[in-house]
């Protein structure tokens, strides 16, 4: 499923397997789950996407083809393939071990196609092996939704109140890690969604209500999932003094105007930009020792452009997965 231009939909096209290079391995998508990110791709949020572009950066599927130099992973072996698709290892981020903030990066589904397809092409680096994950349709939202999750709370520290704005693919893997971690989950929807908030609950949440609410206790942290910049003080006056607002998504509307006291007694607004693979290795080692158990709405490969308004629409709790 091909994207060609902003308020087009995505096209179906047949194309003969790709061949992978030195470094990279072609891997044959079992599932790809949809992304708030993919929405922005099309949307024409992010700039200067390499058209024409396969979508899709949440890949889990099959190594069936090596390119020279490549031992691991192996034929055969189950991967997930992420957003952040190469970097160039010599900039002063990489040298930093800073690789989610390289100079010259390749982005999954943006800047390389992606997984909206039946085969892939990825570099062998940037492919996680999946031993254990029996399921790749459940699997496919950790590529992503997991990952940068994973990131945000670990950006947002130790508080034992977490707040989660937002409550979508990303908030739904991270309320099962928080509660397994002990911590207490807050969860803000969009005014009146009843839906995610039973959802939210149903996960662990402590208190589940509108993001124009303040909840009953005072956060240590604040997650912003959602890309909506005026959430951003909403979620300062939320959280304690000293307390941590993370945007967790790789864009976001403009944040308007606030008074300086709700930034005001040391309190951090921070961003996350892609992921690390050391991101990666701890999260995937994490999930299943946390019993995360994504929840997942199945489309088929053809489908692409309706899991796509669905998403933008708020149809659904958990995840969509493109199923080839």
């Amino acid at each position: 499923m091909v994207f060609r231009a902003v308020g087009q939909p995505l096209e179906f096209e047949e194309r003969p397997d790709p061949i992978p290079c030195a470094g990279q391995i072609r891997v044959r998508v079992e599932a790809c789950a949809v992304c708030r990110t993919d929405l922005h791709v099309v949307d024409g949020d992010l700039p200067n996407p390499t058209l024409p572009i396969i979508p899709g950066h949440e890949i889990v599927g099959i190594v069936e083809a090596l390119g020279e130099g490549v031992t691991t992973p192996t034929l055969g072996e189950r991967v997930g393939v992420p957003w952040l698709g190469h970097t160039c290892g010599e900039c002063p981020y990489c040298v930093l071990g800073e690789e989610n903030l390289c100079d010259r990066p390749l982005f999954t589904g943006y800047t390389r196609d992606g997984g909206f397809g039946t085969h892939v092409i990825a570099d062998a680096n940037f492919a996680f092996p999946l031993p254990g994950f029996d399921d790749p349709i459940a699997a496919a939202p950790l590529m992503c939704a997991g990952l940068i999750g994973w990131r945000s709370l670990s950006i947002a520290g130790d508080g034992r109140r977490i707040g989660f704005f937002g409550f979508g693919a990303a908030a739904h893997i991270l309320a099962q890690v928080c509660v397994w971690q002990g911590r207490k989950v807050y969860a803000f929807t969009r005014p009146g969604d009843a839906t995610a908030q039973q959802f939210a609950s149903s996960l662990g949440a402590v208190w589940s209500g509108s993001s124009d609410e303040l909840p009953p206790d005072t956060l240590d942290a604040a997650i912003i999932f959602a890309p909506v910049g005026a959430l951003v003080p909403k979620a300062l006056a939320a959280v304690r003094k000293g307390g941590r607002v993370v945007c967790g998504g790789i864009h976001m509307s403009d944040i308007p105007r606030f008074p300086y006291h709700l930034l005001w007694e040391e309190r951090k607004l921070m961003s996350v930009a892609n992921l690390t693979r050391r991101d990666a290795t701890e999260f995937l080692a994490v999930a299943p020792k946390a019993g995360v158990r994504t929840t997942t709405i199945r489309y088929p490969l053809s489908r692409a452009n309706e899991a796509l308004a669905d998403l933008r629409a708020g149809r659904f709790a958990g995840a969509a997965a493109l199923i080839p």
